[in-house]
């Protein structure tokens, strides 16, 4: 994960990915929300970059549910949530810049990066320390994967149509 997960997520992480690597699926992301009775949200796609279903979910669900339990990461009680990237979905490993280049995505920084903290522009790929996106002015800004807080594709029709599934697109 470039940059976004640290401590209980990344833990969670590491928990989780090789199980799903295992069914044939892939982590987006891991996020932690709540105190009292925290909910797990993994978010997940198939291997090959297709959306997942909610027949998947259920799979993943059982699987990581059991995966959690074990190793209890979390004391006490929590509740395990899984989902899809979704269309606009979040951008979380250097394969999702170089899958989504021509694409817009919006980008919040933990540090400004010439000057700016927030970037939306036109993603142009990825090095191998950062993403390469192309402002409105034309230049090209390679933004380090560690200074990353956020970063999702913006939903355009391009984006739409690009994700349709394949039935759909006639």
């Amino acid at each position: 994960m470039l940059g976004q997960q640290s401590g209980l997520e990344a833990r969670i992480a590491e928990l989780v990915a090789p199980a799903l690597d295992g069914l044939g699926y892939a982590l987006v992301r891991v996020a932690v929300l709540g105190r009292e009775r925290p909910t797990v949200q993994i978010m997940a796609e198939k291997t090959g970059g297709e959306a997942i279903g909610v027949n998947d979910c259920e799979t993943i669900s059982g699987a990581l549910g059991a995966v959690l339990d074990v190793a209890n990461p979390i004391p006490g009680t929590w509740t395990l949530e899984v989902s899809s990237a979704g269309i606009d979905r979040p951008l979380t490993r250097k394969r999702d810049w170089e899958r989504f280049a021509g694409h817009l995505a919006r980008v919040e920084l933990a540090e400004p990066v010439e000057g700016r903290k927030r970037i939306t522009a036109t993603i142009m790929g990825a090095k191998t320390d950062a993403a390469l996106l192309r402002l409105e002015n034309g230049e090209t800004l390679a933004v380090p994967f560690v200074l990353m807080r956020r970063a999702r594709l913006v939903l355009t029709e391009a984006l739409i149509a690009a994700t349709a599934p394949q039935t759909a697109r006639h």
